[in-house]
């Protein structure tokens, strides 16, 4: 892998981890105001079905988890087992974007619940 390509993944990684906090923030402060409020998962799950904004971010939220945590596995398989090569890299992208991708389709099965 190219330095430029290491740095683009360097930036990546620490982009999402950013996002991520703030996601995680959001989820945590969304369900605790939900919870304290009353409200069952029978009605929050009513309340997510069709909101537009909420399937957006809990599709982003899956989107930034997955490829934060494929190019975490893939430093860490790179440092202790010395794995590398562009067949490598490529089978991490592909774990991240299968990990993306379920998480895409249960915001989807929220919004469309």
């Amino acid at each position: 892998m190219s330095a430029r390509a290491g740095r683009h993944l360097w930036v990546a990684q620490r982009v999402t981890a950013m996002f991520l906090g703030v996601a995680v923030l959001v989820h945590l402060v969304t369900i605790m105001v939900a919870v304290r409020g009353g409200l069952t998962a029978t009605e929050i799950l009513a309340r997510t079905q069709g909101a537009t904004l909420w399937f957006a971010f809990y599709a982003a939220f899956a989107l930034a988890a997955g490829l934060h945590g494929a190019i975490g596995l893939r430093n860490i398989a790179m440092e202790w087992l010395g794995w590398r090569g562009r067949g490598f890299d490529f089978a991490w992208l592909g774990i991240g974007v299968v990990t993306a991708l379920f998480g895409v389709r249960a915001a989807w099965g929220l919004y469309v619940s």
